[in-house]
């Protein structure tokens, strides 16, 4: 086993940023104490040479235990994260981590509490420790899209907490879905077009592709020549409590349609998600 004092020390090294962490995940510092605890058990039972990036080994535990607290306070469910890869961390200075770890901003604090837990941890390493969306990837088992979509939904619930104006960021994209999936059933080019960003884009994972579909699509006028006249099977649904659509066969998701709306209501985004064990960690909702 490793010296019991090198272990110590490189876990005090990392421990304020550990630690500001999971007070942003949990809100509270006595519960980022109770997490740190945890960690360091697991950090000390580790074995010579199996850690070659202790940072971002310690992130990736710290992030999942936070997660699991997230959901024993009866969130709802989300990834196993027991297999997922190690999360390369990014590492901010020693006096940011300080004044992070010490010093959290109370009402930031209660709006994180509004976010789902996938979009709380992807807004808070992202845009709070500058996480890359792809290393925030490898700790969920999303795809890069859906984290950098969950960061955005958590950026915008943050920087609007008013509970009446989510609602109606909901409602609007509800609208602005529905309008495409009817315009796609029923092949109204120009309509979809209306209702596309310019440079909107469609993003399918490995399943997907493995299907037969184009892993990227770039441009409206490409992304309404891919579903117009389509969409025939795919049901209305919420993807972590937005709007969004399925095919099932015998019931089963086989593929899920994400989408991203800008201010303007047009949709800049649209991600279809197959992977299996994806599918599995998404919170669905049929309509």
């Amino acid at each position: 086993m490793p010296e019991i004092d090198d272990l110590t020390a490189v876990f005090e090294e990392e421990r304020p940023r550990l630690r500001a962490v999971a007070v942003r995940m949990l809100g509270s510092p006595d519960d980022a104490d109770d997490v740190l605890q945890e960690a360091w058990l697991r950090w000390s039972a580790v074995e010579p040479g199996e850690i070659e990036k202790p940072a971002a080994w310690l992130t990736t535990v710290v992030s999942r235990i936070c997660l699991d607290r997230l959901r024993s306070r009866g969130r709802r469910d989300e990834t196993d994260l027991d297999h997922a890869a190690p999360l390369p961390a990014t590492t901010p200075g020693p006096a940011e981590e300080s004044e992070l770890a010490d010093s959290v901003d109370a009402a930031l604090l209660v709006v994180l509490d509004l976010l789902s837990p996938a979009e709380r941890l992807s807004f808070v390493l992202h845009d709070l420790f500058g996480v890359p969306f792809d290393d925030i990837a490898a700790i969920t088992g999303r795809t890069p899209a859906a984290v950098r979509q969950l960061a955005s939904r958590g950026r915008r619930r943050v920087q609007d907490p008013s509970a009446a104006e989510a609602a109606e960021a909901k409602a609007r994209q509800q609208r602005v879905v529905d309008a495409f999936f009817a315009a796609s059933r029923a092949g109204e080019f120009d309509r979809l077009l209306e209702l596309l960003d310019p440079d909107a884009v469609v993003r399918a994972d490995g399943e997907v592709v493995r299907m037969g579909a184009a892993g990227l699509i770039t441009g409206a006028q490409a992304v309404a020549e891919r579903f117009c006249g389509q969409a025939r099977a795919v049901l209305p649904i919420r993807l972590d409590g937005y709007a969004a659509g399925v095919w099932q066969v015998h019931r089963e998701p086989k593929v899920v349609f994400g989408f991203v709306i800008n201010d303007e209501g047009r949709i800049v985004e649209i991600e279809q998600l197959a992977e299996p064990t994806v599918l599995a960690a998404l919170d669905l909702a049929r309509d």
